[in-house]
């Protein structure tokens, strides 16, 4: 189901988007990293950054809230520049009540060695709306 909703996101497909871990409290976004996603230094946009953190922060407050979802606000700290051959966020609830839950979000760059850099660090506030 997951899949299905991230599929439906026209912006979503537009970066190459894909959920690889979508369950108990927890949701990981993997994205390609190709030359349309990076500023003038040749780093991962922060946009897209912030993108990946939005969307997995949300995937992860739909495994306990439900899927009608949304994020009400959320915060970033770039860590460092963001380079390699693919970006991965990895959300998990801290906290969940009924109509609310707080989400902390890692994003990594990862090499095709497999190697990982941590880039930025994100926490937000999704809310149910059903």
């Amino acid at each position: 189901m997951a899949r299905k909703v991230l599929d439906a996101q026209p912006f979503s497909r537009l970066v190459g988007a894909r959920i690889t871990r979508f369950g108990e409290g927890a949701a990981t976004l993997e994205i390609g990293i190709r030359e349309e996603l990076r500023q003038q230094n040749g780093f991962v946009h922060g946009g897209v950054l912030a993108y990946a953190a939005d969307n997995s922060i949300t995937f992860a407050a739909g495994t306990t809230l439900g899927p009608a979802v949304l994020t009400s606000g959320f915060s970033i700290q770039y860590v460092r520049p963001a380079t390699g051959d693919r970006l991965v966020a990895r959300a998990v609830v801290v906290h969940s009540g009924r109509r609310q839950a707080v989400v902390r979000c890692e994003m990594f760059a990862v090499r095709g060695d497999g190697t990982e850099t941590l880039s930025a660090i994100a926490q937000g506030t999704v809310l149910a709306t059903a």
